[in-house]
């Protein structure tokens, strides 16, 4: 059936479900259809494949199994079809305009003679050329998406295939359709494989094998691991490839093998061990993590001798306040140069620590530098200790035009000392990168909490270090009077030991600023949890809903996971914003939305916060407020967003927030984890409010079993010479 999809009624954050009125050619009236539909728009003319069936509620509709787009052949077809917002530099005025002046012949002129729409009243040469490219890329697009749905690829995926292997697609495809799962952001094994299958290509070809086994090792890598043994890695491709494991071995060898560019390292960590297999770039991550960390510690420092004793006495005179012993040591090691760290919870004085340190370093022009993995963390780092810090990536001075950092081995930072806070973040690729940019003789203090959640990246870079002895380390155990005050940080020190955090009734004094709200129902959880942030936390404390309070959810999926919690969200606190419903990018006006990937072109990096400032259909832009910093983004590039009214526990490390509201429920059970709640807590400064049962918080509480990550940096830092 063929028609035009008038409007879109509803569609889903990832694009897999559309609600739309479609009009079908020769009839007055518009029926609903439903199904996939990612990468068409109001006012498409397709051909759609399915079946009617009727809804309980909504009753007859259309599901789409399969549609194909098809060019509009009346001229109101055709100005709609350009005008909404299909073609970058088209939008409706300029749709109106060009078909206007061309007629039944536009789209042959867009595809003959675009030099042409010069023609065109107000389109100037860089209009003329914007449209002419962005057409003949919508073109070449279009009979990639046509090869792609016959193999169930959805238009959404096409283009990113596109983008990445331009007019060569189809050709790669049908040579190797595994190698998009290497190369195509968002199109892993399942997706390659599926192709592969309607290809032809034998279950134990040797590209599906060897894909199958990058796969594997790419979702341990997801999972925070840097390698893993040979039985788990060969179970796991067995498991998925359902193939004999000798076929599985012999590919792993070829993996390996040293004739041809290697992909996987093949390591025997333990001599008397199993070995472990790397993806290449973190095998060889890990190994220049180890051997740079080797060199730092052995290597003289340029700190001048400093009587740590004396200025400890002056700076506490100064201060009017006494330094635990554990402070004092810590500093003293410090003074002495080289690498140390200092890990400790909430409370505990790490910041105290810093500031000390700082200040005496500053009577001997020592020069150093403050960052952290994330913007969040330098922002906090730069409040509690007054001075300037920045991020790890920014410190470091992406240059676009090269692909590389400025800074190096070949042009190391020029700073005496380098101090780096939350390094329970810090992945062993960054790592990587930030010890490449020392010199030998730069001292490094790297802070943090080793109980938190490790790094999101792989790697367990601050655990493995302070395990493995290499270097100096002060743990920091007591809590401090000061702190001891907030009911904040005594549960969360309460719930790292295993107990049950102290639920005040709500009429202590003073105000407390931990609370507890049983709820059963995740609905009413939901319930509670927009009143807190809409309502009732703003009223009782004066925090903004927007920019002070902060939802943490341990999961993704469900009715207490991110999505649909940034979903109800949205529908609270910014109802009317100018939408962009493209697809999985589903933004608007006024929302908070979220980096999830390191863009160093764009100067915006994982986990940074920003808020939708303007929509621009016709240019098809959106732009992002960061800190005060406009960032550009083509709709092609909204997958690196997210909406984040609601966060996971992962991308809350490194932030504070004025409040944290949590849910705390049995729904979330495969992730009721200590350090996950205790993580959440700790990016709270003044407030905290959970919401759910106490069952659940005391499963959590009782589960301590941190997943372990399979890792070489341990052994590594251990290894002689």
């Amino acid at each position: 059936m063929q028609g035009v999809v008038e409007r879109f009624v509803y569609q889903s954050d990832d694009g897999s479900y559309c609600v739309a009125r479609f009009l079908p050619t020769g009839e007055s009236d518009t029926i609903p259809i439903v199904g996939a539909m990612t990468g068409v728009s109001p006012g498409e003319t397709i051909e759609i494949s399915g079946s009617w069936q009727t809804h309980k509620k909504f009753g007859r509709q259309f599901a789409v199994a399969s549609f194909i787009s098809i060019l509009p052949s009346t001229l109101e077809g055709v100005e709609k079809y350009l005008g909404s917002g299909l073609i970058k530099g088209i939008g409706a005025r300029f749709a109106k305009r060009i078909v206007k002046r061309f007629g039944l012949a536009t789209l042959d002129i867009l595809d003959h003679a675009p030099e042409r729409l010069r023609e065109v009243p107000d389109v100037g040469p860089k209009r003329a050329a914007l449209i002419a490219d962005a057409w003949k890329k919508h073109r070449s697009v279009r009979q990639v998406m046509i090869y792609l749905m016959s193999h169930q690829i959805s238009p959404k995926f096409s283009a990113r295939i596109y983008k990445t292997y331009g007019d060569r697609a189809i050709e790669v495809l049908r040579h190797n359709p595994y190698q998009l799962a290497e190369d195509v952001d968002g199109i892993g094994f399942a997706k390659a494989d599926k192709i592969g299958q309607t290809q032809g290509l034998a279950a134990d070809s040797p590209f599906r094998v060897q894909a199958g086994l990058m796969h594997a090792l790419s979702q341990y890598a997801q999972h925070g691991h840097v390698c893993a043994p040979r039985t788990e890695l060969l179970g796991a491709a067995e498991k998925l490839l359902g193939l004999d494991p000798a076929i599985i071995e012999a590919q792993l060898d070829e993996l390996c093998a040293k004739d041809q560019p290697r992909r996987v390292a093949a390591v025997r960590l333990d001599p008397n061990g199993e070995t472990h297999y790397y993806l290449l770039k973190n095998y060889q991550y890990e190994r220049y993590v180890a051997r740079r960390l080797k060199e730092l510690i052995a290597a003289p420092k340029h700190i001048p001798a400093i009587d740590a004793a004396s200025q400890i006495k002056a700076f506490e005179t100064e201060r009017r306040f006494h330094l635990a012993d554990s402070q004092r040591d810590a500093i003293a090691t410090a003074l002495k140069g080289g690498v140390m760290v200092i890990t400790g919870g909430p409370g505990t004085g790490k910041t105290t620590i810093v500031r000390a340190l700082l200040t005496i370093l500053d009577n001997f022009s020592v020069h150093y530098l403050l960052a952290s993995p994330t913007g969040r963390a330098a922002k906090r780092l730069a409040e509690t200790t007054h001075r300037r810090a920045t991020t790890l990536h920014r410190l470091l001075k992406w240059k676009p035009a090269e692909g590389k950092f400025e800074y190096n081995r070949d042009n190391p930072l020029k700073t005496q000392l380098l101090v780096i806070d939350e390094v329970s973040m810090l992945d062993v690729a960054l790592a990587a990168r930030v010890l490449d940019a020392l010199a030998a003789e730069t001292s490094l203090i790297l802070v943090g909490d080793v109980d938190q959640l490790p790094s999101v990246g792989p790697g367990n870079v601050l655990g493995d270090l302070i395990e493995s002895g290499v270097c100096p380390v002060v743990r920091l155990t007591e809590v401090f009077r000061q702190a001891q005050r907030s009911l904040i940080v005594r549960n969360a020190h309460r719930i790292n030991h295993g107990e049950m955090p102290y639920l005040p009734t709500g009429d202590e004094k003073p105000r407390p600023d931990f609370y507890f709200t049983q709820k059963d129902e995740p609905e009413e959880v939901v319930r509670v949890i927009k009143s807190l942030v809409h309502e009732r936390i703003p009223f009782k404390f004066g925090f903004r809903p927007m920019e002070d309070i902060q939802i943490i959810t341990p999961m993704h999926k469900g009715v207490l996971g991110t999505e649909n919690l940034n979903h109800e969200m949205q529908k609270l606190l910014n109802p009317s914003g100018k939408a962009v419903g493209r697809g999985s990018a589903n933004f608007c006006v006024g929302d908070k939305v979220m980096q999830i990937k390191n863009n160093y072109d764009k100067d915006v990096f994982n986990g940074d916060i920003g808020i939708v400032t303007s929509v621009d259909s016709e240019d098809q832009e959106l732009r992002v407020t960061f800190d005060g910093r406009v960032v550009a983004y083509e709709y092609d590039e909204l997958d690196q967003l997210i909406l984040s009214y609601a966060i996971s526990v992962h991308k809350a490390q490194g932030s504070e927030y004025r409040a944290v509201v949590m849910p705390i429920h049995t729904q979330h059970y495969i992730m009721l984890q200590r350090n996950l709640v205790y993580t959440a807590l700790t990016r709270a400064r003044e407030l905290v409010c959970l919401v759910g049962t106490k069952r659940a918080l005391a499963i959590a509480i009782r589960n301590d079993q941190m997943a372990r990550r399979w890792t070489g940096l341990k052994p590594m830092l251990l290894e002689a010479g």
